[in-house]
């Protein structure tokens, strides 16, 4: 995320500037961030996580929308990596360009994002009464943090790690194996330890 556009706007000024924008911008109490571009990796884990969750969904009543789907978190508006639901989409307005009735989000974490992708984001998709399930999915290790909002609104957390290990979103009915959402990505190897002798 780039650093703020201006210094503020207030949410109709940035719904009006945004819907006119070549790029995507998202809007935190009043100040407007750009979505700056991603890498390699990134980039085949949403294309991966996009195809996994399109392929359990044929034939069914479920859809799943990769980055450009908007969202609104109280008077905050973002752009998740993934948003998914079973059901009848419905949206804010006639533009269709924000979803109001998600249920699982997913963010693919870089090292730049990972605190607030745990932190402050977080908590603005937790204001999203339609929200079940969280996903932060690591690009550096095969690694999911899997949040599950239970009855009484606390989020349980699940750690899902390696490779042959296996994520169950019950909010859209499916499982989705780690392999498929790492396929074809390269991780990066670890640093040499440093010699202490001598």
């Amino acid at each position: 995320m780039a650093l703020p556009q201006q210094n503020t706007m207030t949410s109709a000024q940035y719904l009006a500037f945004e819907r006119g924008s070549d790029i995507r911008h998202e809007y935190i109490d009043g100040y407007v961030y750009a979505i700056t571009g991603a890498n390699e990796n990134h980039n085949l884990i949403v294309v991966n996580l996009t195809a996994a969750f399109h392929r359990q969904f044929r034939k069914r009543p479920c859809k799943v929308y990769a980055e450009g789907m908007r969202v609104q978190a109280g008077k905050n508006y973002l752009y998740p990596d993934i948003v998914a639901l079973c059901g009848h989409a419905e949206f804010a307005d006639e533009t269709f360009d924000m979803l109001t009735n998600l249920q699982v989000i997913v963010e693919v974490q870089s090292p730049t994002t990972k605190r607030y992708d745990e932190g402050g984001k977080f908590e603005l998709y937790r204001r999203l009464d339609t929200l079940q399930e969280y996903l932060l999915v690591s690009q550096e290790t095969p690694h999911v943090s899997h949040y599950v909002r239970q009855e009484n609104g606390a989020w349980l957390p699940h750690d899902i790690v390696g490779l042959d290990a296996t994520v169950n979103i019950e909010a859209v009915d499916m499982a989705l194996p780690l392999e498929d959402i790492y396929e074809k990505v390269e991780f990066p190897k670890p640093a040499p330890p440093h010699d202490t002798d001598g």
